[in-house]
């Protein structure tokens, strides 16, 4: 006889109790549910990003990143896909990490980065038609930055500088074979760690010149202050264009860029922009008249939408092609006829390749770009355009990682397609786009992701999954967090409250100094609109979200008890001593407060998620990567101390070596990681 079970679960073909594809009597997986994506799937998946396409449009050269199971890494290689047979190569593959294809003016051959001979990372070039590849570099550092020259002969690039540490006292003479303590670390710098990079090295980046047939390379900048960025030649060959604060002040100012130009012969550098706000991605037209850069008039707040500008070659007042847009603009590449320009924007969470005339038209020339991310739907993607005007992009669904597609003439065809074999086999959780009115009439956008088998009943438990930033975008795109969920039977409801990029300034700025403020209200709308679909038991809610979406997890349960459990990841739980710990203090108290904690104590805790937790009644896990330099551990583990002070049942997860933006970079920890969320979850669902 069946024994009785909960409403929600459903009995599978062999009359197992079950709730989505895990099962009450078969183990994790029941054999009677479809396949849907499990933690384990998270090593098979591959992702296609920075395609750059060949001057005459015939080969996209792009990086594949798949994983390695052995060593829980992404492998990134470079291959190639020809645009009119549609064949696909690996160009550059095996032990090594290779990365950053880029053309040569003719088309004959590819520079890229590589660690493929161990050790640092190195500067290479292969000449397509033999298949030889040359070393032209032994650095102590690895280059970025990589610019070929005009004629083709020589490469500029960006290195780290190494230099000698701060000190301060002679340090004592240690006895010959003994086994003294590491010296003192002494910092002198306000940036001194950066979650991307860790611990600083003593240096500043400059740029250095090298022939592309290798050689000794040559320091063309000495700057007391770091020269990094992307940089571009003049169409002549005799200079460079380049971003960076130059002054004394570029510590406390980084924000404000100018650009400048510095004669290669000479290593003269002379300003060519100057107002506050940043200008950069720097572009010398084809035909040498024209400098386009992108950046914005500093007013001192959160967000300012990224224009993109245009200055006469040999000086002049600079103007903005794009200031009626209210987008941000960003990657300007040229035309080759020198009369327009190629650039990505970002609007209602899609990323598109749009093409602005010289006299400030704009029309959209390819869409569906998808970012290499993978764990949550972020907007974002990456474009170059040929001699012809052939346009190589990401791109990819709610349903598959990014692939490589080529525009030509109006017509999109996908060229890759990396994970169709096996996640073919996949019932993924169908994503909807829903829309809500919030309390003053705006429309927030929200994805819904359902889960592949349908619950008993039709109403699944919905887990609010928050973006970060706060200035960011969720879109249509694939998300392992999101379909992870979904096989455990939730629905996943992402979205872009005020303060999210793409909707225009006005829409980010309605958080400007007041974050977390109303987007909490559009959160709740969009909750309710989710819920008024049917297809949501609004007896089982559930909250999560990173960073951004951590402040906002942590926020809402001091305000409201209708989430029946919470998991705040890598959250800002007290504006003050986040303020004054995260890697960039000078820019968190300037756009993001007007002040300093000092000068404003009680603005800082009125909008600190640790004002609210004496409110808290919710469940609530706390998850942060153990290397966290962005919203430090300091932040989680106070809040997970709170939260045992007021009773409320917490557990706090570290990701062991994991940075802020890395803590889903490995494939293990990243199933690990919601695999933990589902579990506590899972605790206080109702059955």
């Amino acid at each position: 006889m069946w024994r009785a079970v909960p409403s929600d679960f459903r009995p599978c073909a062999r009359r197992h109790a079950c709730r989505g594809s895990r099962c009450a009597d078969a183990g994790s997986t029941c054999p009677a549910s479809p396949a849907t994506l499990t933690g384990q799937d998270l090593f098979n998946l591959e992702v296609a990003t920075d395609p750059q396409i060949s001057p005459d449009g015939t080969i996209i050269a792009y990086v594949r990143r798949s994983n390695d199971i052995m060593t829980d890494r992404a492998r990134p290689s470079i291959w190639t896909v020809d645009t009119r047979t549609g064949a696909h190569t690996p160009l550059v593959a095996g032990a090594g990490s290779h990365l950053r294809p880029r053309w040569s003016p003719d088309g004959t051959r590819l520079a890229y980065v590589s660690t493929a001979e161990g050790g640092g990372a190195q500067l290479y070039v292969r000449w397509m038609a033999t298949g030889q590849t040359a070393r032209v570099t032994g650095l102590p550092t690895a280059p970025s930055g990589i610019a070929w020259s005009p004629d083709g002969s020589r490469i500029a690039y960006t290195m780290l500088v190494p230099a000698d540490a701060p000190s301060l006292a002679k340090p004592l003479k240690k006895p010959e074979g003994a086994d003294w303590a590491k010296p003192l670390e002494i910092h002198d710098r306000l940036v001194y760690r950066t979650d991307s990079d860790g611990y600083l090295k003593p240096g500043l980046e400059q740029i250095f010149l090298v022939s592309a047939e290798g050689g000794a390379p040559r320091q063309l900048t000495f700057a007391k202050q770091p020269v990094g960025g992307s940089i571009d030649w003049t169409a002549d060959g005799r200079a460079l264009i380049f971003s960076a604060n130059l002054t004394d002040k570029w510590q406390l100012e980084g924000f404000d860029t100018e650009l400048h130009e510095l004669d290669v012969a000479s290593g003269a550098i002379r300003r060519l922009t100057d107002r506050r706000g940043p200008d950069q991605d720097p572009a010398v037209s084809p035909d040498g008249k024209w400098i386009a850069y992108t950046g914005f008039d500093d007013h001192g707040r959160a967000y300012e939408a990224g224009e993109l500008w245009v200055m006469p070659r040999g000086g002049g007042t600079p103007r903005s092609l794009t200031a009626q847009l209210d987008r941000d603009v960003s990657s300007p590449v040229w035309a080759a006829d020198s009369r327009s320009l190629y650039a990505l924007q970002d609007d209602r969470g899609t990323t598109k390749v749009i093409r602005i005339g010289l006299d400030g038209s704009v029309r959209t020339v390819a869409e569906g770009l998808t970012d290499a991310g993978l764990d949550r739907p972020y907007a974002g993607g990456a474009f170059s355009v040929a001699r012809d005007g052939s346009i190589a992009i990401t791109a990819g669904t709610a349903q598959r990682p990014s692939d490589i597609a080529l525009v030509r003439g109006g017509t999109r065809r996908q060229l890759t397609r990396l994970n169709a074999e096996w996640l073919g086999a996949k019932t993924l959780g169908e994503v909807r786009k829903i829309s809500a009115t919030a309390f003053d009439g705006k429309v927030i956008d929200s994805w819904l992701t359902l889960p592949p088998v349908p619950a008993a009943g039709g109403r699944h438990p919905l887990i609010l999954e928050i973006h970060g930033g706060p200035h960011t975008a969720y879109g249509p795109s694939f998300a392992t967090d999101n379909q992870l969920y979904a096989s455990a039977g939730y629905a996943v409801l992402s979205v872009n409250p005020r303060g999210s990029t793409s909707y225009g300034e006005a829409f980010a700025n309605e958080i400007d100094k007041t974050y977390p403020a109303r987007d909490y209200d559009d959160l709740m709308s969009a909750v309710d609109a989710a819920i008024a679909t049917g297809l949501i038991d609004p007896d089982n809610l559930f909250v999560t979200g990173g960073s951004g979406g951590g402040v906002l997890t942590s926020w809402i349960i001091g305000k409201t008890n209708r989430f029946r459990a919470a998991a705040t990841q890598k959250p800002v739980i007290d504006w003050a001593s986040f303020a004054l710990t995260a890697d960039n203090p000078a820019y968190f108290t300037r756009y993001w407060f007007g002040k300093k904690p000092w000068e404003d104590p009680e603005g800082y805790w009125a909008r600190s998620p640790l004002s609210l937790v004496g409110n808290v009644k919710t469940p609530t896990l706390v998850v942060v990567g153990s290397e966290d330099f962005r919203t430090p551990v300091s932040e989680s583990e106070q809040y997970y101390s709170a939260l045992h002070l007021q009773g409320v049942p917490t557990m706090l997860v570290k990701v062991p070596g994991a940075s802020h933006g890395g803590i889903a970079a490995r494939p293990s920890q990243s199933a690990a990681k919601a695999s933990a969320i589902i579990s506590w979850f899972d605790r206080y669902r109702t059955r």
